[in-house]
């Protein structure tokens, strides 16, 4: 299978590494008493929103939210969702 650079996958890598280094700045806020930090929500919507492979890689790599048991579940969950709905809108604009 050979990948195709297209607008489409172009947007889906900027937005899995955005989700990534979400996943690390807010990983550092954490261990910082009183600082902002970013919500769960919005970490699930980024990884609804395209951002499931960034999101899951930071939760790895820097071993963050890996004991809510929501995001062990729903990250992956999002991953099955965001592949889907890569190859739909694939073959859609095609």
């Amino acid at each position: 299978m050979e990948i195709e650079i297209t607008p489409l996958f172009v947007l889906f890598v900027v937005v899995n590494i955005a989700a990534f280094l979400i996943m690390l700045w807010d990983k550092a806020q954490s261990r910082q008493r009183g600082a902002e930090r970013i919500s769960e929500g919005m970490l699930f919507f980024m990884a609804i929103a395209f951002g499931a492979f960034g999101v899951y890689a930071g939760m790895m790599t820097f071993r963050h939210k890996t004991r809510k048991w929501y995001f062990i579940v729903g990250v992956p969950l999002a991953i099955v969702e965001n592949y889907a709905t890569f190859i739909l809108l694939s073959n859609f604009l095609a």
